[in-house]
C-alpha cells in the first residue's frame, strides 16, 4: 500500500513492486478479483492495484437498507487515486468504466491512460438523444421489476438485469455459487444501478480526457453499450475504439487473454507520463 497519509476508504489489493501504478475498476456484484489475470500478466512492470468497490470484495458489506450513489465509489476511488505516488494507468468494466470515467474527468491530473470496456455512462445517450442505444435500453427500463424498490437486489430483480446484458436465461444459467455471490450485495448493486440510470452526463463532459482512451466493446454486447463507445469515441481527443469479436458484454471474463491483450498493448503504447 502507498505510504503517507490516512487509508483510503476502500480495500484494494496490489501487485507489483515497481513501476507506473494501473489501478482495476471491477464490474458490478464482482470484486477486484475480477482483474487477477491481468494484474499476473502485468505485474512485471507495472504495480497493479485492483480496487473492490464499497460493499465489495474486502469492504465491509453495505448496510442493505442505505441509500447509495454510484458517486460514492467515484469519491472513494479517487482517494485511492491520491493516495498514490504518481498518476497511474485505469482499467474498468462496465460499472467500473463509468466509475474509472468519471474519475478521471475529476482527476485527470492523476491519469496516465485509461482503458473501459462497455462503461455504463448511459448518459451520453440521453444527451445525443441516440435513438438506437435509448430503444435498447428501454428493453429493462421497462420491466415493472426492475423499478420495484421491495425486489431490487433480489433473484426476480437479478434475472431482468443479468439477462438484459447477457441475453435470455443467462441468470438461470448460472451455477447456484454464482447467483448467491451477487444476492449477497444484491442491495448495493440495484442502488448502482438505479443512481446510474439517472445520470445525464453528455459526451461533451468527457471531452477534457486529454489521454490516450481505449474503449472496447464486444461484438455481441448489447447495442446500448456499443452506442455508449461509439459517442465516447466520436468525442474524446485521443481515443481508440475496438471491438472484440465474439465477445458479449462480459468479455473481460470469457475472453480474458484477447481483451487483457488489447489492454497491455495500450498501456505500452501510452508509455509514461511525467
Amino acid at each position: 500500500m502507498p505510504e503517507g497519509g490516512r487509508a483510503p476508504v476502500i480495500h484494494y489489493d496490489v501487485r507489483g513492486t515497481d513501476g507506473p501504478w494501473v489501478v482495476t475498476f471491477h464490474a458490478s456484484g464482482m470484486s477486484g478479483r475480477q482483474w487477477r489475470r491481468l494484474a499476473e500478466r502485468l505485474e512485471p512492470g507495472y504495480r497493479v492495484a485492483s480496487l473492490d468497490f464499497l460493499g465489495s470484495g474486502g469492504n465491509p458489506p453495505w448496510p442493505p437498507d442505505e441509500p447509495f450513489d454510484f458517486r460514492q465509489d467515484v469519491a472513494a476511488a479517487r482517494e485511492v487515486l491520491n493516495a498514490l505516488d504518481g498518476p497511474a494507468h485505469l482499467v474498468g468494466h462496465s460499472y467500473g468504466g463509468l466509475v474509472a470515467l468519471t474519475a478521471a474527468r475529476l482527476s485527470p491530473e492523476r491519469v496516465r491512460s485509461l482503458a473501459a470496456y462497455d462503461p455504463v455512462a448511459f448518459g451520453v445517450l440521453y444527451g445525443a438523444s441516440d435513438a438506437v442505444g435509448l430503444s435498447d435500453l428501454d428493453r429493462v427500463a421497462q420491466n415493472p421489476v426492475f423499478h420495484d424498490e421491495a425486489q431490487g437486489g433480489q433473484a426476480a430483480w437479478f434475472e431482468a438485469f443479468v439477462d438484459f446484458w447477457n441475453g435470455p436465461g443467462a441468470w438461470n444459467g448460472l451455477p447456484p455459487p454464482a447467483r448467491a455471490e451477487f444476492l449477497k450485495v444484491g442491495r448495493k448493486v440495484y442502488r448502482e444501478v438505479r443512481s446510474l440510470m439517472e445520470d445525464r452526463t453528455p459526451a461533451s463532459a468527457y471531452a477534457c480526457l486529454a489521454m490516450p482512451v481505449l474503449l472496447l466493446t464486444g461484438e455481441r454486447s448489447p447495442l446500448a453499450a456499443q452506442r455508449v463507445v461509439s459517442l465516447l469515441a466520436a468525442s474524446l481527443p485521443q481515443a481508440t475504439l475496438e471491438t472484440v469479436p465474439k465477445a458479449g458484454h462480459m468479455g473481460p471474463i470469457t475472453h480474458a487473454g484477447e481483451v487483457d491483450g488489447r489492454i497491455a498493448g495500450a498501456l505500452k503504447f501510452a508509455g509514461p507520463r511525467p
